[in-house]
């Protein structure tokens, strides 16, 4: 009877050894990952939409490598992105331009995380296919109004813009040099939209990120220039922009610094090639 009850005491110490073990182990563990400060918290991008895609693929991985991060991308143009940081709104101020004079550039941080080029499309139907810089600039202030004039057929040309506060549109009329006289039969307020305006019309001619670009629409080649990722990474194709984020000025945010970080390494940089967008690489 002794011996029986020695045997179940021992066992009882032996499981609360165990048991004791196992409870400094779980301990341990979570103080080593608390000490690796974990990133949780929210991330939100806002501005440009011809950012949104590379935005999101760029999001998602981060967010899948950090579970306890939520990011939201959005924006109606690139006009949002300086004012959204300035009050608040947004972290991260997506811009498919440089920052003009009067958004204050000296009070942001700035990354260029690669270049777009800006397509010129047309519909599927349409039998031109190259376009001169002039010829463009003409077609964009009205100065050529028929696809004949063009080696087309015999129709009118509809231009189909972007809203005034679009970083595509600026870069556009910048680079043409039609800021002054641009003329519109069609404004629309995302890259999406002016895709499927010239997807719909076979008379349209609109312009686009030239990630955006798909079967739907066909893009121009411009002065024998097509709008590929290696001729705007070569310089060649001219109609190109930089894709910008911005944060306030000596932001201490950790989760947009280590967002940051993750953009510009070796695999963020390979995110923003596969979306299309030529990366810059640090």
């Amino acid at each position: 009877m002794k011996s029986s009850v020695q045997k179940i005491l021992v066992t009882i110490l032996v499981f609360v050894m165990m048991f004791s073990s196992a409870c400094t182990e779980i301990a341990a563990t979570q103080k080593q990952t608390e000490g690796k400060g974990e990133l949780n918290g929210t991330l939100t991008l806002t501005g440009s939409t011809s950012m949104a895609d590379v935005s999101n693929a760029l999001a998602e991985t981060f967010m899948r490598k950090n579970m306890k991060v939520t990011i939201s991308v959005g924006g109606n143009g690139s006009g949002e992105g300086p004012s959204a940081v300035n009050d608040g709104t947004a972290n991260i101020g997506l811009l498919s331009r440089g920052l003009k004079d009067t958004e204050n550039p000296d009070s942001f941080d700035q990354y260029i995380i690669g270049y777009d080029g800006v397509s010129v499309v047309v519909n599927p139907t349409s039998t031109v296919k190259n376009l001169t810089m002039s010829q463009l600039a003409d077609v964009f202030s009205g100065k050529i109004q028929n696809w004949s004039e063009l080696g087309g057929k015999d129709a009118p040309i509809q231009c189909i813009g972007r809203e005034a506060a679009s970083g595509t549109r600026g870069a556009f009329e910048e680079i043409v040099g039609i800021k002054e006289t641009a003329k519109y039969a069609e404004e629309q307020n995302s890259t999406g939209n002016v895709k499927q305006a010239v997807a719909n019309n076979p008379n349209a001619i609109g312009y686009v990120s030239l990630s955006s670009v798909d079967e739907s629409v066909v893009a121009l080649s411009i002065d024998g220039v097509s709008s590929t990722a290696e001729n705007v990474a070569s310089g060649t194709y001219k109609l190109q922009r930089p894709f910008l984020m911005i944060t306030k000025k000596d932001s201490s945010d950790s989760i947009t610094k280590a967002f940051l970080d993750f953009i510009y390494s070796d695999e963020g940089m390979k995110i923003v090639e596969d979306d299309g967008v030529v990366p810059n690489k640090k």
